[in-house]
């Protein structure tokens, strides 16, 4: 089970413990009513590579979740599954140290098409009861079009938008 509150972000927070940064690259093979999502995955650190499976079902603070490893060669034969002409989204990924067991992990998405922040709990309940730093945006967890599988479907419209202003 996963159990995250999620925040937009105008920026990487400062003054936090870094604990980890990644470079990663995801798609979605499904959307609705579950999500099937592929990853890949390199640690800014080592240039270590992993790649991984995730199913997630439909849920706001709380939701099921079933995630695999996959070799390289798994990875490349499912992004062949992957809507032809939609490239995989990029999300400059950092972990931060929280304390009290807590990380609040933080993308940018797409070089800066927006960012946000998640942080997991153990419990609904420890989840209802923490407050978020200041450094963090409006709340979105119990936004319903606040949700990666929502841009992966609009992304390409929201650049043509772009563009045209």
């Amino acid at each position: 089970m996963e159990i995250e509150r999620k925040f937009w972000l105008d920026r990487f927070p400062e003054g936090l413990p870094l604990v980890k940064r990644l470079q990663t690259w995801q798609g979605y093979l499904y959307t609705d009513p579950a999500e099937v999502r592929i990853r890949r995955s390199r640690v800014e650190d080592t240039g270590e590579e992993y790649y991984r499976l995730c199913i997630k079902s439909q849920g706001d603070l709380s939701r099921h979740e079933v995630e695999t490893d996959l070799t390289r060669e798994q990875f490349e034969e499912l992004c062949l599954l992957l809507e032809p002409g939609k490239p995989l989204i990029h999300k400059d990924y950092r972990a931060y140290d929280l304390g009290g067991g807590l990380v609040l992990e933080c993308s940018v998405v797409d070089d800066g098409a927006f960012a946000y922040a998640e942080v997991e709990f153990d419990s609904e309940e420890a989840a209802r009861a923490w407050t978020p730093p200041d450094c963090l945006g409006r709340e979105t967890t119990y936004e319903s079009g606040f949700r990666m599988k929502k841009y992966w479907h609009n992304r390409n419209l929201l650049r043509k938008t772009q563009e045209k202003e």
